[in-house]
C-alpha cells in the first residue's frame, strides 16, 4: 500500500512540476514526496494535490471539481504563499530560511564596509549580533524605502555626470542598495554606470576620486605583484577586468584614469550576470601614459611617466598574469580597452593557457556577427551568404579589427577561402 501510494504521489508530482508556473505555491522537493519540515504528506494533502493536478491538466469533469475551487483555500497552511509583513522592521521581508552570511567584522567596521553595509535596513537582532546597536538612527528604513528615497534625488538631477557621481558614491558606501537599484532599473542606470557616461567619468576620474576601489599595478611593482595580490581582502575572486588605459572607448590614452571602465563593467556583470560583488576585481596596469595633458596634471592618479613599450611592457603584463593565477588559479581575466597594437598579441599569447578573453575583439565581434546574421534573415537571404556581402568598418581599433576577424572566421567556416574572405572588407580610420 505504501509503495502504491508513493508511486501515485510521484505521478502527481510530475504533473505538478509541469504546471508549476501556475501552481508555484506548492512546495516540492525534487523526486521525493512533497514534504515540509521532514514530515510526510497526510492523506488529505495527497487528495489536495491530486485535485490540483487534475484541474491543471483538464482531466477532471464538472462533477469532480468545484467551479469555485481555489488552490490557496485547499492547501494546508504551511504550503500557502508567505504573507509578508506590511509594517515594522520586517516590512516587505521574508522570514523563510536563508543561509546566514558569516562575517569576521564587527561594530563600525560593518557600517564602513560597502559590501556589508545596508544603511538603516539592519534589524534589531542584526544590530545586536553585529555589535553596532546605537550607531545607527533607531528608526529603520528597509531597502525598498531607501531605493525610493535615492531615486527621488537621483531623478531630480539632470546632468549625466552628476548622476554618475551620485550612483558611484552609493556604490562606495552601500553595495546592497546599489545593486538593488541597478537590477530594478537597469535600462535607466546602465547608460549612467557604463557607456556613454563612463567616458566622461574617466576623463574626470582624478578630479572626482574619493575612495579606492580595485587594484593598481605599475612598473615600480615589478617583483612584488604576487605578494600584492594578497592585499586584496576577498579570497574568492572569480572575474578580473583589467585595462592599461591605452584606448579608453573612443577617447584614447587616459592612463590610470581608465579605472572607471573595469568598475563600470563589473557593476553590470554583478547586476545583470548575477556574479557576487565580492567575487570581482577591477584592475589597472599603470604602464604610464603618452597623454601630455595627463603628464602635466598635478592631480593625475597614475605614474607621470611615458608609456612602456616592447619587452618592458610585456614583462609587466606577464608578471601580473602569473601573480593573479597564483592567488586565484581559476579566475577569468578579461582584457578591456587595450590599444589595437597590443590587444591581439596579448590575446594570442594567453587564450590557450589562461581563462581569458578580450571583450573588444571577441565580445564585440560575436555580437556583430549575430547582428549581421539576423540582418541577412531579415533581408530574406541565406545566412551562408556572408562571403557575398561587402563590409565597411569605420575605425581600425581593436574592436573594428576584432569584428573583421570574427566575420572572416565565419566566412571560412561557410566554405570561403581566406583570400576570398579578406576581399569583402574595407577598413577606414576615424578620418575616413
Amino acid at each position: 500500500i505504501v509503495i502504491h501510494l508513493f508511486l501515485n504521489i510521484l505521478e502527481d508530482l510530475n504533473i505538478i512540476v509541469t504546471n508549476m508556473l501556475r501552481f508555484r505555491n506548492i512546495a516540492l522537493t525534487g523526486k521525493r514526496a512533497v514534504r515540509r519540515n521532514n514530515f510526510p504528506l497526510l492523506s488529505s494533502e495527497v487528495d489536495c494535490i491530486r485535485k490540483l493536478s487534475s484541474a491543471a491538466v483538464g482531466e477532471a469533469n464538472d462533477d469532480s471539481i468545484d467551479p469555485n475551487f481555489n488552490a490557496d483555500d485547499e492547501l494546508p497552511d504551511y504550503l500557502k504563499p508567505e504573507i509578508l509583513d506590511e509594517s515594522g522592521e520586517w516590512r516587505g521581508c521574508t522570514k523563510r530560511f536563508q543561509a546566514p552570511i558569516r562575517v569576521s567584522s564587527r561594530g563600525a567596521d560593518i557600517l564602513n564596509n560597502p559590501l556589508f553595509n545596508k544603511g538603516r535596513a539592519f534589524k534589531l537582532g542584526e544590530r545586536d549580533r553585529l555589535r553596532f546597536r546605537g550607531l545607527l538612527p533607531p528608526r529603520r528604513m528597509n531597502l525598498a524605502q531607501q531605493e525610493k528615497r535615492f531615486l527621488n534625488v537621483f531623478r531630480a538631477e539632470t546632468s549625466p555626470i552628476r548622476k554618475h557621481i551620485m550612483i558611484e558614491d552609493l556604490h562606495d558606501r552601500n553595495e546592497t542598495l546599489y545593486h538593488r537599484i541597478l537590477i530594478d532599473h537597469m535600462e535607466e542606470m546602465a547608460p549612467i554606470v557604463y557607456t556613454p557616461t563612463v567616458g566622461q567619468a574617466c576623463k574626470e576620474f582624478a578630479k572626482q576620486y574619493r575612495r579606492p576601489r580595485g587594484m593598481y599595478f605599475c612598473a615600480e611593482d615589478r617583483g612584488h605583484m604576487a605578494a600584492m595580490t594578497y592585499n586584496w581582502p576577498n579570497e574568492d575572486v572569480h572575474v578580473i577586468v583589467v585595462t592599461d588605459g591605452s584606448r579608453i572607448l573612443g577617447l584614447g590614452d587616459l592612463g590610470a584614469n581608465g579605472m572607471g571602465i573595469p568598475i563600470g563593467k563589473l557593476s553590470l556583470y554583478c547586476a545583470a550576470g548575477g556574479i557576487a560583488p565580492h567575487r570581482v576585481l577591477p584592475v589597472v596596469l599603470d604602464c604610464g601614459t603618452d597623454n601630455e595633458e595627463l603628464l602635466k596634471d598635478p592631480n593625475y592618479i597614475g605614474m607621470p611617466v611615458r608609456r612602456l613599450h616592447g619587452w618592458e611592457y610585456y614583462q609587466l603584463v606577464e608578471e601580473f598574469m602569473d601573480a593573479v593565477r597564483f592567488r586565484w588559479p581559476n579566475v577569468l581575466v578579461q582584457f578591456e580597452d587595450f590599444s589595437s597594437d597590443k590587444a591581439q598579441i596579448l590575446l594570442n599569447k594567453y587564450r590557450d593557457k589562461v581563462l581569458t578573453f578580450n571583450d573588444d575583439i571577441q565580445g564585440t565581434g560575436a555580437t556583430t556577427l549575430a547582428g549581421v546574421l539576423g540582418a541577412l534573415r531579415a533581408k530574406g537571404e541565406d545566412v551562408t551568404s556572408l562571403g557575398k556581402q561587402r563590409f565597411l568598418i569605420a575605425g581600425a581599433g581593436s574592436a573594428g579589427i576584432g569584428v573583421a576577424q570574427v566575420l572572416m572566421q565565419a566566412m571560412i567556416e561557410q566554405g570561403c577561402t581566406e583570400e576570398e574572405s579578406r576581399e569583402t572588407f574595407f577598413i577606414v580610420d576615424h578620418n575616413g
